[in-house]
């Protein structure tokens, strides 16, 4: 009795050589034994044979037999080509309010992408964007431990209610739960938040003649921390985070000389207190870009990360690659931090989960690097709508 491979190779199928290589001769597969055959071999039968279709990186999506471990098809984000043109958006000074202040609930007025190309040619949308800048610039070549040479106690108040938010998540824990993300504990949490806002930011004020704006901030504040219901956190709850310091200078309660302290030592706290929300209570990413994000909840660490690092002598965009560099270095430099946190959260090839922030890692300079973020920033979240359809509008900052 013949083996099952004990056959002439008569009913073959021509296999699709390396488009790549022209010199490479084509083979064919017995339809048989689904062995590799010699291209002389007779196709007697070549009216039933057939063969897979070539593998088109244009075919959408990729045939069902292509290898799940293939790397991730590099394909740029959609607004990578206006991103490039656009110019890096320059720090400006915060347009102080100037009495009569009539505050006011803030409310939303971003509906469609006219809204948004509204919001941006504004001067409150144009100062707005200035004001991240301005931040940004304010740490370039900083370490996190470096001193800060100016704090209005606005800036230490805000880092008593951050070490007290961050308190409450120690008094409550996380509920027993088989879903991967939204503990119910997180609703327990924010009601707190809620219940506690408005006298936390008439404390935060501490002026009488200002009181009245509580009305206002404090619908920031709640907003900055993800959202109760859905349970989740986004770049659209930081952005809310970014608008609520924003006010706090608007009613000159920070100041200029304060932006590096805002940066170096509140929004590390507020960074800090995030993850240790997202961890606790598992919080879902809020409109994740999957792995075309940066990161699935942030994006303002990454921006104020890269300027810290700008024209240092040794570490470079594609350093984040060294692990030795993020063991020691991430407790100083926000962006190594938020890189060796994706590392720990998403298992695998980094160049696969994160190919954005690969990619990011062949740029010469963090120069390059902050400016591009700063520019992406403008495009990926503050002119998407589903993000800026949540974002707040009251005297503070205008819908002009």
């Amino acid at each position: 009795m013949s083996t099952p491979t004990d056959h002439h190779h008569s009913d073959v199928a021509p296999a699709h050589s390396d488009p790549q290589s022209p010199s490479s001769a084509p083979t064919t597969v017995c339809l048989r034994c689904g062995n590799h055959s010699s291209s002389s071999s007779p196709t007697t039968n070549a009216t039933t044979s057939f063969s897979p279709p070539p593998w088109n990186d244009l075919s959408s999506p990729p045939p069902v037999y292509r290898p799940i471990k293939a790397p991730a098809i590099n394909a740029p984000p959609p607004n990578t080509q206006a991103i490039i043109l656009t110019p890096v958006p320059q720090p400006l000074p915060v347009p102080l309010s100037s009495p009569p202040c009539h505050f006011h609930a803030p409310s939303k007025q971003i509906n469609s992408p006219d809204d948004l190309h509204r919001f941006h040619s504004s001067s409150a949308g144009r100062h707005f964007l200035g004001f991240v800048s301005s931040l940004s610039a304010s740490v370039r070549g900083c370490k996190i431990s470096d001193p800060c040479p100016h704090r209005s106690p606005a800036v230490d108040h805000l880092l008593s209610i951050l070490k007290t938010l961050s308190a409450w998540i120690d008094e409550i824990p996380p509920a027993p739960q088989t879903s991967r993300y939204g503990n119910p504990s997180f609703r327990i949490w924010h009601s707190r938040l809620t219940d506690s806002g408005e006298s936390i930011v008439r404390g935060l004020i501490g002026i009488d003649d200002l009181k009245e704006a509580a009305v206002e901030l404090v619908h920031y504040l709640l907003d900055s921390f993800g959202n109760p219901s859905r349970i989740d956190y986004g770049t659209g709850h930081e952005t809310n985070f970014a608008a609520f310091l924003y006010c706090l200078a608007r009613l000159s309660l920070i100041v200029e000389e304060d932006h590096r302290a805002i940066v170096l030592r509140v929004f590390v706290a507020y960074l800090d207190l995030m993850r240790k929300l997202q961890m606790t209570y598992c919080l879902e990413p809020a409109g994740s870009h999957g792995v075309w994000g940066l990161d699935d909840y942030h994006f303002l660490p990454f921006v104020f990360g890269s300027a810290q690092l700008i024209d240092h002598r040794y570490m470079k965009p594609k350093s984040i690659h060294n692990p030795d560099i993020l063991d020691n270095f991430s407790g100083e430099y926000m962006y190594l931090s938020c890189v060796a946190f994706v590392k720990k959260v998403k298992k695998g090839v980094f160049a696969e989960h994160s190919p954005m922030l690969d990619d990011i890692s062949g740029v010469p300079t963090w120069q390059k690097v902050n400016g591009g973020l700063l520019k992406m920033y403008k495009a990926e979240v503050l002119e998407k709508v589903p993000i800026m359809q949540h974002f707040l509008f009251g005297s503070l900052i205008p819908w002009e």
